[in-house]
């Protein structure tokens, strides 16, 4: 439930820019809406799927006891996150040509601009974020985040407000407010973590060994990103068709994948969780451990959506008014193959013929996705029901040892040099 409140409060940030805008009319609202797409869909969720590596490796070091080592993973994955902003960059600048080319309106599209243009800056510190998060949370430290983002995101809303409606600057103080709060965010964080010295234990100074075997780390971020990125990007694009059919359509959909982001971030909080506890159960050499957490998740995840779905049944008829008055065991391959045929092999195509040919709107659209989901979902319990344990944590044991192996061939090799170079 803490790492439910923690997950929930690094989201509410693009939430309650959504909220405010809403309430300055439907353009605002499908411009902002759109933005948020844009950043999502070519920078963070980016960023995100590469940080989703540190779930494995961080979680499964810490858990085998080689503390210091998770350092130096960190540091990899700083430099590899902050060169991946600059592709992200390039795409960025070009939000509204890129959204005339997919016919949105010419007006949403030059506040989707605005918007994104002001929050750019910020996306180095989002990343950050997102490593300092998993590099917490990986250790079993939690409330720090969710500590950090309560004050943050009161902080936002109270911005927001003020430049909204007693300054009136519109989407532009609305965009400056949201960037404003991530940078408030990693930097808080981070001066927390100073002070009750969370680095200590893990953190053995900038180490030029960061700097080698971007390999390994990025044959895992990949299909961690890939995994991410092709569910995320789903729903934002279903944003994009929603706004060929109308604006109306696109704040609708803006709503509705607002209150999903909103419900997807209580299973996500126990899927954090599992993949920590399996993790470090792996790292440890517990293959019973890791599978009993394993389960545990899974039930827990089940138990929590049950109830968010019969209470949005419940409140349906008032919710909208909030809005406008008008990864551990290592296994991202797996996921990001059953991510992808499921969305665009089987959602898409029955999700876009019944919003358009049969005229059903967005709610032809997540017909398709619910239907995927819960193939997904059953593909997924099957899958982990069947894994072997025993074999994964032996390969995560000999991926060890290799390290290990290598590490003492580089410091012999390293003696061999300076035996060399002395005899000279």
């Amino acid at each position: 439930l803490i790492m439910c409140r923690g997950s929930f409060m690094g989201f509410a940030l693009g939430f309650v820019s959504t909220v405010f805008c809403g309430h300055l009319g439907k353009v605002e609202l499908a411009g902002v809406s759109l933005a948020i797409a844009v950043t999502n869909v070519t920078g963070i969720s980016i960023g995100f799927g590469l940080a989703s590596a540190c779930d494995t490796l961080i979680s499964q070091t810490f858990g085998s006891g080689n503390h210091m080592r998770v350092g130096v993973i960190l540091q990899r994955a700083i430099f590899i996150l902050l060169l991946a902003c600059f592709p992200c960059w390039a795409i960025l600048i070009n939000t509204e040509p890129i959204l005339l080319l997919v016919r949105q309106e010419p007006e949403v599209a030059r506040l989707a601009q605005t918007y994104v243009q002001i929050f750019m800056p910020s996306l180095p510190a989002v990343f950050l974020y997102s490593l300092e998060a998993r590099y917490l949370q990986n250790q079993g430290i939690i409330w720090p985040q969710v500590i950090t983002g309560f004050v943050v995101n009161l902080l936002n809303a109270l911005i927001n407000y003020i430049v909204l409606f007693p300054l009136k600057l519109g989407v532009v103080g609305s965009a400056v407010a949201n960037s404003f709060s991530e940078f408030a965010m990693a930097a808080i964080l981070f001066a927390y973590m100073m002070w009750k010295g969370l680095h200590k234990a893990t953190w053995g100074g900038w180490s030029k060994e960061s700097l080698a075997d971007w390999g390994s780390f990025i044959r895992l971020a990949i299909p961690s990103m890939v995994m991410l990125c092709v569910e995320w990007w789903t729903y934002e694009i279903g944003g994009f068709l929603a706004g060929l059919i109308s604006e109306v359509e696109l704040g609708a959909q803006s709503v509705v994948y607002q209150l999903a982001n909103v419900a997807y971030m209580f299973p996500l909080g126990f899927s954090v969780a599992g993949s920590v506890r399996v993790g470090n159960a792996l790292g440890a050499g517990d293959s019973q451990q890791a599978k009993l957490s394993a389960q545990a998740t899974l039930f827990c995840a089940f138990s929590i959506s049950s109830c968010l779905a019969i209470f949005f049944e419940s409140l349906k008829n008032y919710i909208s008014y909030v809005f406008t008055y008008d990864e551990g065991a290592g296994k991202q391959r797996v996921g990001a193959i059953c991510n992808f045929v499921g969305f665009y092999c089987i959602g898409f195509p029955i999700g876009i013929p019944l919003m358009f040919a049969a005229k059903q709107g967005i709610m032809g659209l997540w017909t398709g996705i619910f239907t995927c989901v819960s193939l997904q979902c059953t593909f997924m319990i099957i899958y982990l029901i069947r894994m072997n344990w025993r074999e994964i944590t032996t390969e995560v044991s000999i991926k060890r040892q290799i390290f290990q192996l290598k590490r003492a061939l580089l410091y012999i090799n390293g003696l061999d040099i300076v035996f060399l170079s002395g005899s000279d």
